[in-house]
């Protein structure tokens, strides 16, 4: 086993590869760059190394600066993660090169599996079912609009290098084949430095299901499925494992092919084999097909920890330090379900827009494991990935699990940013994914009930009311009487664009009478939980200079006014079209005098590595374009100015 090891990624994953280090006596040596200076992981490791500036092209992608920081560290491996430089084989190769261990597969099994054409290719010669459609070197467009004719629609144009649904884009008729083509071509180019696609039958009820293998370079075993099928952007959003709906039949059919997979390319390490599954009669053993194989260490690892009792990234480290296969496929079992929830921070509603911020309050309920690379006060910065947490539960049977997850997602606290957190709790309440019934379109076809906004109850608006005043969590001589007579306060706070005017009268130590939107509520509190007008409930209220949350199972922030604030939102234009988010400007497609139509692009943001198209809300003539492609911008920023109506 190492000695020490260098953790060449940031956030979750660097801390869970420190957890599972620290169980067994390994040293870990952290990268980071100016914007995670002080980042958990770096306060977690037992060395840290400062590698560049906060853009990931500047640090967490300079491989020889990483692996200088292990040589200068004594560092004998590098464990990638996932995502930067976990799937770049010269980067493995430089590793090897530089006397280091790389804890994952080998430059040529990468190169095996990086471009999902070649490696369709290389399935089918090793017996593993694959997708119909085109993974030809031809990357003329009128070539590939040909072969989405001759496979018929809708297909499913996908970048052939990299994952995250980036350079994804579905066509449901001939019509719209080439501006989706160009716009997959132009975020697999930004994303991956390679803009070649290829083109695949698009099935109409899809289940996602893949296969954790492992192996050692020679043999190779799976520890069974995961099912991600939820999802929207083609990216996961909650995932369990196993699959529902699994027979012993499937599960064979399924575990055997990945394992073929593995072992044609003499994988080592932990990998995963996608399958897209025709679920619209059941699971059959005829009606699966290779994806891709994830050739790392996947997002969703934790369920099959969970259901296997095996921690993956012990099993990483000892395999890559020249130990064989821990386990053969007799000794793995399944025990009980599990579920995780990607807890990201990003705006529902505005269409799942990434979000920034500091996170001023950030709780998780007892018997919760979050797998996290943040804490209270850190920043959610443009930079990465806007993950929070993945909330992980484990239960003797699916139901039992899916209401922990539930329970744990309902006792999650987190402040600083809107989150998804009442998307998640929504969705695991949805009935036919409680039932098991899942598809890749299930989040789609209930997006407007998902996604809906809710509306704070006048009970949260009252308790908005005391935070608002300080009166929450007052010592009984600041909430008491005065002269004998009730004290009274009056205060002011927002909900979204609405001002709200409360009166509060404290009627005893811990009693009050708030007058909200025309409404008088008594309410007293009662331990953890408030008594308003009668009616017992639990709430939990995070305040900071800026902002009240209360956390009524949805997460519900009021932002504090000052008269100040108030002047200048009054002064507030309306015919600027602003930057959604902190990001990158892509394209400008209008130009001065350029009449525009509701729902005409105007500009493309590139944010949280994701494309975002900005479009006309209503009718207007271009008076200014105040940016241009490759202009990073802020939020709220001004980009396009319209002539005055």
């Amino acid at each position: 086993m190492f000695s020490k090891i260098l953790i060449a990624n940031r956030g979750e994953i660097a801390c869970r590869v420190i957890d599972t280090c620290r169980r067994l006596g390994v040293e870990t040596v952290a990268v980071f760059s100016d914007a995670d200076a002080g980042a958990a992981h770096v306060a977690m490791a037992d060395q840290a190394v400062h590698i560049g500036g906060s853009a990931p092209a500047d640090s967490y992608l300079r491989g020889a600066a990483i692996i200088a920081a292990a040589q200068a560290t004594g560092a004998q491996a590098i464990h990638p993660g996932y995502g930067f430089l976990s799937e770049n084989p010269d980067f493995v190769e430089a590793v090897v090169a530089a006397g280091l261990v790389f804890v994952g597969p080998s430059a040529p099994a990468i190169r095996a599996m990086g471009l999902k054409d070649a490696a369709k290719a290389l399935m089918e010669k090793a017996g593993v079912p694959v997708v119909p459609g085109y993974h030809g070197t031809n990357q003329e467009g009128d070539h590939l609009s040909g072969a989405a004719d001759a496979i018929g629609y809708p297909v499913l144009i996908k970048a052939v290098a990299g994952g995250g649904g980036k350079g994804m884009r579905r066509v449901d008729r001939a019509a719209d084949f080439a501006d989706a083509l160009a716009s997959a071509r132009s975020e697999a180019r930004g994303a991956f430095g390679n803009d070649a696609v290829l083109i695949e039958k698009y099935i109409e009820m899809p289940r996602h299901i893949e296969v954790q293998v492992f192996g050692d370079g020679t043999s190779a075993v799976h520890l069974f499925e995961r099912d991600c099928s939820l999802q929207r952007r083609h990216q996961k959003v909650i995932e369990e494992a196993p699959a529902p709906g699994m027979t012993p039949e499937m599960r064979a059919a399924m575990g055997q092919a990945a394992v073929r997979a593995a072992e044609a390319i003499g994988y080592s390490g932990a990998g995963t084999v996608e399958f897209i599954v025709d679920g619209s009669d059941g699971l059959r053993t005829d009606r699966f097909w290779f994806m891709e194989m994830n050739t790392r260490l996947q997002v969703e690892h934790p369920v099959t920890e969970a259901i296997t009792g095996v921690d993956l990234v012990e099993w990483q480290l000892r395999v890559a330090a020249g130990e064989a296969l821990p386990a053969r496929q007799d000794d793995l079992t399944i025990t009980g379900h599990a579920f995780e929830a990607r807890l990201y921070a990003e705006d529902v509603p505005a269409g799942f827009l990434p979000a920034t911020g500091r996170l001023t309050h950030l709780a998780f309920p007892e018997g919760c494991r979050a797998d996290s690379g943040v804490r209270a006060g850190d920043v959610i910065s443009p930079f990465y990935d806007p993950m929070i947490a993945k909330v992980i539960v484990h239960g003797p049977t699916r139901a039992v699990a899916l209401n922990r997850l539930y329970a744990m997602l309902s006792g999650t606290e987190v402040a600083g940013s809107v989150t998804n957190l009442a998307f998640l709790r929504r969705l695991a309440r949805h009935p036919d994914f409680v039932a098991g019934v899942v598809d890749t379109g299930l989040i789609g076809r209930d997006l407007a009930d998902l996604a809906a906004d809710t509306e704070p109850t006048p009970a949260c608006r009252a308790l908005a009311a005391l935070a608002a005043l300080g009166l929450e969590r007052a010592a009984p001589e600041q909430s008491g009487f005065v002269l004998w007579e009730p004290m009274q306060h009056s205060t002011r706070f927002r909900w979204r664009d609405t001002e709200i005017l409360a009166r509060v009268v404290v009627r005893a130590v811990g009693a009050f009478e708030v007058e909200v939107d025309d409404t008088v509520h008594n309410i007293s509190r009662d331990g953890d939980h408030w008594i308003v007008d009668g009616a017992r409930m639990r709430a939990r209220i995070a305040t900071d200079s800026a902002a009240i949350t209360v956390f009524m199972g949805d997460a519900f922030t009021f932002e504090r006014i000052g008269a100040l604030e108030r002047a200048v939102a009054a002064g507030a234009r309306a015919d600027l079209v602003p930057a959604p988010m902190p990001g990158l400007v892509k394209d400008v497609f209008v130009s001065v005098g350029q009449p525009v139509a509701p729902g005409d692009r105007l500009a493309v943001l590139e944010a949280m590595k994701m494309e975002h198209v900005l479009t006309a809300s209503h009718d207007g003539v271009v008076a200014e374009v105040m940016c241009s492609p490759g202009t990073q911008v802020e939020a709220g920023a001004a980009l396009i100015r319209f002539e005055a109506e």
